[in-house]
């Protein structure tokens, strides 16, 4: 997903795409430590996905402070 379509996305949607993201990311370091993943860059692409999305989150929740 791309940034521009997270911030398209309401709160509420962003917090239920991190719970998913965090789901998948559990399953990959499984298999990573079992060494059944075949696309490592799998973990910091997820990573990187949650930490955009929170950072989206507070941008909304800092601009609905201000208003």
């Amino acid at each position: 997903m791309k940034l521009s379509e997270m911030r398209e996305k309401t709160v509420e949607e962003l917090q239920a795409s991190i719970v998913e993201w965090k789901k998948q990311l559990l399953d990959c370091k499984i298999k990573l430590s079992t060494h059944k993943l075949e696309n490592t860059a799998l973990v910091s692409k997820t990573k990187r996905l949650i930490a955009q999305a929170k950072t989206v989150i507070k941008e909304k929740e800092s601009v609905q402070a201000a208003s």
